[in-house]
């Protein structure tokens, strides 16, 4: 009489071989599944002894077999007892059928391996989770994470940063002394606005100081902690195109709205939640696809600071009551100037153009190429559109700010 674990099996018994570890020999046995909360069980009844009491083997106690695609069945299938050893069942259509039967279902992994429309679903979601992901995710939880980076921590980094920078690409500012003097002084009196206004970071007081260097053509650029570095370039610019400092000063607020809301620093940590994430998500990920994760990373964060950067020097020109248009006139102006250096530097033959001198602006594009490759120059140099910028700075307000 069999126990009441083999009375409520699922289907017919099925023949089978069960090595059981024990001998070398094959056992004769016949198969049955049994349906359980867990999931099936398996019972073996071997055929001799004749006396021999079924085997019932819990769900989790056998390693059960992957499931085929239905139009290349296996010959036979093995089944995994673990400590008890193995199965073999040549009945394989009868085998599948009655694991249906007790009501088990191939997992996701499974119906991905077979069939190639819920591979293509599982890579359509997954593509589509990681652009969400990349696109609203890392922002807002590198937003969260810089909260808690120490201001100490960011001046070494604007120190290491700095050195780096002065080593390959800038040399000592030849301004005049009193020049530099008198753009510090507006600077600073614009700093005392910009500590009245909100901030993202309530608490974070950044040492805001301004620094000249030349080299790297009409730049500026703020460094993680506070320090904005303005290029002599940036200041002849001005004076060639008969813009007066507020111009300069539009400049500076945009990158004093870099250093206050933090976006280097951000950027930087934006990196490493993405790769973090897609490590969860992707296992190992490769070197090159790191790595253009990264690329893509910055280019498409950095375009959002600038916005921002935008914003918030809207705000604090305006509370300072100076004007952006100059600094709208300075974006165009230094646009202007690098579409006529890229003209000039057109293959004269083609052009019909004279000759630059012999040289001349090769060497100009080399430094920039090496400028823009420099690993440090990328991550704090990105620029969005310079036309829609400068047109939303004429009018002192963009439909992307915060109030307007």
């Amino acid at each position: 009489m069999h126990p009441p674990a083999v009375e409520s099996l699922t289907g017919a018994l099925l023949p089978g071989r069960w090595f059981d570890g024990l001998s070398s020999q094959a056992r004769p046995v016949q198969v049955g599944l049994q349906a359980t909360p867990r999931g099936p069980a398996l019972v073996l009844h071997p055929l001799s002894p004749a006396d021999a009491a079924p085997s019932v083997l819990g769900f989790a106690e056998v390693g059960w077999p992957e499931v085929w695609d239905e139009r290349r069945p296996p010959q036979c299938v093995v089944v995994d007892l673990r400590e008890r050893g193995s199965l073999e069942i040549d009945a394989v259509s009868q085998w599948r059928a009655a694991l249906a039967a007790c009501g088990q279902r191939p997992d996701i992994v499974q119906r991905m391996q077979t069939r190639w429309r819920w591979l293509l679903g599982v890579a359509a979601v997954v593509a589509i989770g990681l652009a969400l992901f990349y696109r609203y995710g890392t922002p807002w939880a590198a937003t969260q994470i810089t909260r808690f980076v120490p201001l100490a921590w960011e001046q070494r980094v604007a120190e290491n940063v700095l050195q780096q920078l002065d080593h390959d690409l800038l040399k000592a500012s030849k301004l005049p002394q009193e020049r530099q003097a008198q753009l510090r002084s507006r600077f600073d009196a614009l700093v005392q606005h910009s500590l009245s206004g909100p901030q993202r970071y309530p608490g974070y007081r950044p040492q805001l100081a301004l620094e000249f260097r030349s080299g790297l053509g009409a730049n500026a650029f703020a460094l993680p902690g506070g320090k904005v570095l303005m290029t002599d370039d940036m200041v002849r610019v001005a004076a060639t195109h008969g813009l007066d400092d507020n111009a300069l000063l539009g400049v500076l607020a945009h990158e004093i709205g870099h250093a206050v809301q933090r976006h280097t620093t951000r950027m930087l940590v934006q990196q490493g939640v993405l790769y973090m994430g897609m490590e969860l998500a992707l296992g190992d990920v490769s070197g090159v696809l790191s790595t253009s994760a990264s690329l893509l990373t910055g280019l498409a964060y950095s375009r959002s600071h600038e916005r921002e950067a935008d914003c918030y020097a809207i705000a604090l020109m305006g509370q300072a009551a100076l004007p952006t248009r100059p600094m709208a006139q300075l974006l165009l102006a230094i646009a202007q100037d690098d579409d006529d250096d890229d003209e000039e530097d057109e293959d004269p033959v083609s052009t019909g153009a004279p000759a630059p001198p012999s040289g001349a602006h090769k060497t100009k594009r080399r430094a920039g190429q090496e400028s823009a490759a420099h690993p440090v120059w990328s991550l704090l140099n990105s620029h969005p559109d310079t036309v829609q910028r400068a047109t939303e700075l004429e009018r002192g307000q963009a439909p992307h700010c915060p109030g307007d």
